[in-house]
């Protein structure tokens, strides 16, 4: 048996099919979860956050139109609305670049990480600003397309690709900088 696009499922959603909803719950609950952690570092926070998305997307479920992209990518448009929105209500956007500590993570369900390696690419991000990190989140974390990523932030996709490959490159760099450290 087929399984159901997002899309297809969100129409049900749409027209009353409330309890539709748990399949896309079920299937995004966990990387959201991550991506708000990635952003915040912080846990409770990125369970409230997670929550609170839900809740959005049951709200706002009728401005969700194929015509404007993917499930995946509007879900994630709202989410990064939403992050933006605690960051500016809670005005926590310099502790939460400067929490590191607090940093936990659901591991991969599909990869396995050293821990060691784990910690370092953690602490890499870290160092990153927010912008570069969200959007090494986004592509590598959370798998957008460049293309959902320039449509979300409102810039050209080669302004993405250029912004990635540089952000990459200072991940790289932080990462290094750890190893040479020791």
């Amino acid at each position: 048996m087929d399984k159901l696009t997002d899309e297809k499922i969100m129409y049900e959603v749409q027209h009353g099919q409330l309890s539709a909803m748990t399949e896309l719950f079920d299937r995004y609950h966990v990387p959201v979860y991550n991506f708000f952690l990635r952003l915040t570092m912080d846990r409770s926070t990125s369970e409230d956050l997670t929550q609170n998305l839900f809740y959005r997307i049951i709200r706002y479920r009728q401005s969700f139109s194929t015509t404007a992209g993917t499930f995946k990518s509007w879900m994630y448009q709202m989410a990064r609305n939403l992050h933006a929105d605690h960051c500016r209500n809670k005005q926590r956007m310099a502790a939460v670049e400067r929490q590191t500590d607090s940093f936990e993570d659901i591991a991969d369900l599909k990869h396995g990480f050293e821990e060691s390696d784990f910690k370092k690419l953690k602490n890499a991000l870290s160092a990153l600003g927010s912008v570069d990190r969200e959007l090494i989140v986004l592509s590598r974390y959370e798998g957008l397309k460049y293309a959902d990523i320039a449509k979300m932030k409102n810039m050209s996709l080669g302004s993405v690709k250029v912004q990635i490959h540089r952000a990459l490159k200072q991940l790289r760099h932080f990462y290094f900088n750890q190893e040479n450290d020791r």
